[in-house]
């Protein structure tokens, strides 16, 4: 049984015991379980709990009835509970008023969990959106990324910042579909246009880089055309091919003079501005790709805290949030604001709750149950007990 699993089983059996703890859980919710008769179990003690279930008037022992009516709540929404899976769940407790320290064990699973889900989502929009010559479904799984991680940090109790995490990690990288594949075409046509029509620079230099080209070798050459133009020089294949030979592109084997020469008669006029249109939207997805890929790999690792695995996450959104800001200005559009505060994030008193969670309550004496007597060795001495 894995650690997180058991810290789940803890912090119910703790509730169960003692249903005051959940004063102390306001931060943790249903969803942050990953079994779903857990969700359930805990959706109906907060359901009983705001409908001020006798239980919770009780000073001493705890009747039985919290625990039956907890199981009955949420049987309404899983099946096969019963009342003994209550009970293991109370033997599983070593201590209940460790609850607040079990319950951040939960969080920290499920924001690694939501985590790599959203990561996830975010990759397979890029590809569809590579396929399908958009970017709507990279932008929109971005938005929703952030504003998971912004929540994420909330209710870990944290500040949301990016954070370099010095040694990126190195996931596989898959084969890209045909999608990026015609993308790469599109950028040979966009170089013969502006070899053949130098001025067409104007139009894209603005707001299109060498690094949005998939294929660097293809992106140096952008970057001596525009140093060409920018000189005032000619462009031509000759004058191209002795400014890619300064900069050293030909001697390490970046470029070759065959590249250079399929560039420059390869193509004759076109529009520049629309094929830098083509290369910055496949930029877009393509980023976007690389930027999921690399978020799903840090919270795949297990060792990585939350607070560090949020702040990883959000700078390695940094490069598609640039390529977002130039792929709006070429289409004339603002860039997008941060996203304010969320309306459904944990209120402040929540956060101060999370920022304490990790310490536990004093135990009280412990009062020996009722209509149940699970085993001394399994169960601790908890801080109330069922009457």
């Amino acid at each position: 049984m894995s650690p997180l699993l058991e810290a789940e089983q803890a912090v119910l059996g703790a509730v169960l015991l003692d249903p005051s703890q959940l004063q102390q859980l306001g931060w943790l919710a249903p969803e942050h379980f990953g079994r779903p008769v857990h969700r359930a179990l805990f959706a109906a003690m907060r359901k009983l709990h705001a409908d001020r279930h006798p239980a919770l008037a009780v000073e001493t022992s705890v009747p039985l009835s919290w625990v039956t009516d907890t199981v009955a709540e949420a049987g309404r929404h899983v099946r096969g509970l019963t009342a003994s899976h209550a009970h293991s769940l109370i033997s599983a407790c070593p201590r209940p008023g460790h609850a607040p320290v079990y319950g951040r064990m939960v969080l920290e699973g499920a924001i690694h969990r939501s985590v790599t889900a959203h990561a996830i989502r975010l990759h397979q929009a890029a590809r569809a959106d590579a396929l399908q010559g958009e970017v709507k479904g990279s932008l929109r799984c971005a938005d929703v990324l952030r504003d998971v991680l912004t929540d994420l940090a909330r209710r870990w109790g944290t500040e949301p910042r990016p954070v370099d995490p010095g040694t990126p990690p190195a996931p596989a990288s898959p084969a890209p579909p045909p999608g990026w594949a015609k993308g790469a075409e599109e950028e040979q046509i966009l170089l013969g246009v502006l070899a053949e029509r130098p001025k067409g620079l104007e139009e894209v230099v603005g707001w299109l880089r060498p690094a949005d080209f998939a294929d660097p070798a293809r992106g140096e050459v952008y970057r001596c055309l525009g140093a060409l133009h920018h000189r005032g020089e000619p462009v031509d294949r000759i004058t191209l091919l002795w400014e890619a030979q300064r900069r050293g592109l030909l001697a390490d084997g970046a470029l070759s003079s065959d590249q250079i020469t399929a560039i420059c008669d390869g193509v004759g006029p076109g529009s520049a501005e629309w094929l830098g249109e083509q290369v910055m939207r496949s930029s877009v997805t393509r980023t976007a790709a690389a930027s999921a890929r690399a978020i799903r790999a840090l919270a795949e690792d297990e060792t990585l805290a939350p607070g560090r695995l949020i702040n990883h996450a959000l700078h390695a959104l940094g490069p598609f949030d640039e390529v977002r800001t130039r792929w709006q200005a070429a289409n004339g559009r603002p860039a997008p604001t941060p996203s304010a505060a969320l309306p459904n994030g944990p209120p402040s008193a929540q956060v101060h709750a999370a920022l304490a969670r990790s310490a536990p309550r004093p135990i009280s004496p412990p009062s020996a149950p009722s209509g149940f007597t699970p085993s001394s060795a399994a169960v601790r001495p908890p801080s109330r007990g069922h009457g």
